[in-house]
């Protein structure tokens, strides 16, 4: 079961066409790593998935909006936009996003540590675990970091393993490479 499945199963009830923002609603977002599904819930974004779909959530019911006509989906369209038109700096700003990943108490430690992690800048998965008080817990950390639902803006991409090696990530090595790369990571 995805994490999108865990949130909810149904839409707001008084959804209609009539100008109310529905629920759960998602918009896609092209970019030079393929497309990326944003995901709301509510006031929150709950996803940024890369176009794969053994990794794609189920959308039954989910409705797609235009990324402008939605203040979250819009926000964070608008930050990867920007960061993949060069401006760097814009993925400051996702720390800004409201943010409602699901997950268990382990995932959301990690995933906060996460967004602690400065653009172009990396850590590694013992570092992240001795960061949220578990030196020992490196391959939990590991198992969280490649269940983040909100790739790019929550860095996932900036953990690296311990000897600084680019080990796996759930959008592929190239998309690693490049997001790295473009935050001007020395690989």
């Amino acid at each position: 079961m995805t994490s999108w499945a865990l949130i909810s199963d149904a839409m707001d009830a008084n959804f209609s066409s009539g100008g109310v923002t529905p629920r759960r609603r998602y918009t896609v977002l092209a970019s030079p790593v393929g497309r990326l599904w944003l995901i709301a819930e509510g006031e929150f974004l709950v996803g940024c998935w890369f176009d794969q779909p053994d990794r794609i959530p189920d959308l039954t019911g989910v409705v797609e909006v235009p990324a402008e006509s939605d203040a979250v989906l819009g926000s964070a369209a608008s930050i990867l936009s920007r960061f993949f038109d060069g401006d760097v700096v814009a993925l400051d700003e996702a720390r800004d996003l409201p943010l409602a990943p699901s997950g268990t108490a382990m995932q959301q430690a990690v995933w906060q540590e996460l967004r602690r992690i400065p653009v172009g800048q990396t850590r590694s998965y013992l570092e992240v675990a001795r960061s949220i008080g578990r030196p020992k817990a490196a391959r939990p950390v590991g198992q969280a970091v490649g269940h983040n639902p909100i790739s790019i803006l929550v860095p996932c991409h900036r953990v690296v393993g311990s000897n600084g090696s680019l080990t796996g990530f759930g959008g592929g090595l190239e998309r690693k490479i490049e997001l790295l790369t473009r935050e001007g990571v020395r690989l």
